[in-house]
């Protein structure tokens, strides 16, 4: 039998995958631009670096492998957020959305050959250790980063419960590498925490949407009012990397009783939604004050957008993450998916958060704690991420930060969570005006 040219098969493969593409837009559309010209040149070029690799790598590699790398390059270059989903990355986004994994507990994303912290998990090794939104990771253990997929360095970070890992970090800010020494744990995400402030105030820390986070937010209310009547309540976003976007509309409709939430937009009609408050407001529209740092991103900001602009809530701390966009996962064969971004999504004022963020009613920069509490200003955000998509609304890719305001911890003073202290004087304040209100001749 004689033997394919696999070369002569991938040039004939795209012509005729790229034809069909061009057929398509050709037809009438309200969204389609003029097909444009098949491009032979590149096609021949990837058929002839795939023969080179083929015939001249030091080893000899696959056809599978190779395609599979050049699957990957092309989702790598889009934007931060897509990628080609292989079967164990596809069990992590399954795991990742339930709150039950092994590791240390980091958000992380890849950025030019290293992995950057997005933000440490609540109560889990990495926050106890003192890492930081924003910290560069350029070794584990042994091993430095540069040169291992985003994949490969989270596989590094997990690992039998109570085995050490250290991480060497670049902190902005510092002279030299830190290092950290942590036990790895059996990750089990809390998404809400809460307690009672000074006897009447609710305080409720969301760490991340999962499926049953308004369920469980809902839970959380209902035991604190059964042990006080809740005057106001905070709603803590910092550090929230977003998650599953139904449970983050889910969460802001418990404080909407109506009005848009959150809307996307994106070239094809399926991405395009609109997502609307449908419940009364679960939390009789008792005064809110949301806290938000650069560590909030994706779901955090459609909370915190929805209800700035709705005038639910009073949100306050420093510019949010800024992502954005929408993640669709399309399955593929053989257990595989792409996870591509495929919308922009808009608050209801019809703002676009892409690389901006959501810039707070009052900006709170936190106090110059001691290195190990420190959260700081922090120094990236999804504008700084190589690729990012730019904002749709204006076509602006950066903009200029709030100015930071440096400010000093007395000594003397118990405060551990400047923030946190003075949203609570803002929520006394808020309700104070809530309850001066005169009442409504009947």
């Amino acid at each position: 039998m004689k033997r394919i040219n696999i070369k002569n098969l991938i040039v004939v493969s795209l012509i005729i995958f790229l034809q069909g593409e061009a057929l398509s837009e050709s037809r009438p559309s309200s969204n389609t631009t003029a097909s444009e010209p098949i491009p032979l040149l590149e096609v021949q070029t990837f058929a002839e670096v795939y023969d080179q690799i083929k015939k001249n790598y030091v080893e000899e590699i696959k056809d599978k492998v190779i395609l599979e790398h050049a699957i990957e390059g092309m989702l790598s270059g889009l934007d931060p957020h897509s990628a080609y989903l292989q079967p164990d990355m596809l069990e992590d986004l399954q795991i990742s959305s339930s709150g039950e994994f092994g590791g240390v507990g980091i958000e992380v994303t890849m950025e030019d050959g290293f992995i950057k912290v997005i933000a440490p998990m609540d109560d889990t090794p990495a926050e106890r250790a003192g890492i930081l939104s924003g910290d560069l990771i350029v070794k584990l253990d042994d091993t430095p980063i540069k040169g291992l997929t985003l994949r490969e360095a989270v596989n590094r970070m997990r690992g039998k419960v109570g085995a050490t890992l250290t991480l060497m970090v670049v902190r902005q800010g510092t002279d030299k590498p830190l290092k950290f020494t942590m036990a790895r744990e059996m990750i089990r995400i809390k998404s809400v925490k809460s307690k009672i402030l000074e006897g009447r105030f609710g305080y409720f820390k969301i760490s991340q949407f999962q499926t049953n986070t308004h369920n469980d937010l809902a839970q959380h209310f209902a035991n604190l009012q059964k042990q006080t009547k809740l005057k106001g309540l905070i709603l803590d976003l910092r550090n929230n990397p977003g998650g599953v976007l139904k449970s983050a509309v889910e969460v802001a409709d418990m404080f909407l009783e109506r009005g848009l939430i959150v809307y996307t937009k994106g070239r094809i009609k399926e991405a395009e939604m609109r997502f609307t408050a449908s419940s009364p407001d679960r939390f009789q529209n008792i005064p809110v004050v949301v806290l938000v740092n650069a560590g909030s991103a994706s779901g955090s900001e459609i909370v915190a957008g929805a209800l700035q602009d709705q005038r639910r809530a009073l949100i306050v701390g420093v510019k949010t993450f800024g992502k954005g966009s929408v993640q669709t996962v399309i399955p593929l064969n053989s257990d595989r998916a792409l996870k591509l971004t495929t919308a922009h999504y808009f608050t209801p004022n019809g703002r676009s958060i892409q690389a901006q963020g959501i810039v707070p009613d009052i900006i709170l920069s936190p106090l110059a704690l001691a290195p190990s509490t420190q959260e700081g200003d922090f120094p990236y955000s999804e504008q700084d991420l190589k690729g990012h998509l730019v904002n749709p609304t204006n076509g602006a890719s950066k903009v200029s930060p709030p100015k930071k305001e440096a400010a000093k911890l007395d000594a003397s003073t118990a405060i551990t969570d400047y923030q946190l202290y003075e949203a609570l004087n803002l929520l006394k304040g808020l309700v104070i005006s809530q309850e001066r209100k005169p009442a409504k001749n009947s």
